[in-house]
């Protein structure tokens, strides 16, 4: 029971995460499977993404999403891509992933693979692509809550 004077309990609000749509590169795929795993496992109806290519060609409630809720880019390498669309057709992102930064820009720049030809290593750098999503995540959503 609730006493007297007790602030009501506060909920996190849905952060976005827009995803690089590169197919150029490796680190466009690292980005891809890095968003899928926040959304899935690690922060499954916490986040929520946004396709890139429909934002880009007009979608409406995806900009609007953008431009109310905080978002996250995730770029494969230092085109940035997401990032320029995302404040170019929605404001100011809240917060950036540039998986060059996690991974090397050379590898981030190297030929991009099928997914079913990554290796343990691959995997390797989503799990930290994904875990420095998941710590801008949190931060946003506990500076957002409402």
């Amino acid at each position: 029971m609730e006493s007297i004077g007790t602030k009501p309990p506060t909920t996190p609000v849905k952060v976005g995460v827009i995803s690089c749509s590169g197919e150029d590169c490796l680190g466009g795929t690292i980005s891809r499977l890095a968003t899928r795993k926040i959304l899935e496992r690690i922060r499954l109806g916490e986040a929520v993404t946004i396709c890139l290519p429909l934002f880009i060609a007009g979608g409406e409630e995806e900009r609007a999403f953008a431009a109310v809720f905080p978002t996250i880019t995730v770029d494969g390498c230092n085109k940035w891509c997401a990032k320029r669309a995302t404040e170019n057709l929605s404001g100011k992102v809240s917060d950036t992933v540039l998986v060059a930064d996690i991974i090397g820009a050379e590898v981030a720049e190297s030929a991009v693979l099928s997914t079913r030809n990554l290796t343990p290593e691959h995997m390797g750098m989503v799990d930290k692509v994904a875990e420095e999503i998941r710590v801008k995540l949190d931060r946003l959503a506990d500076q957002n809550r409402r």
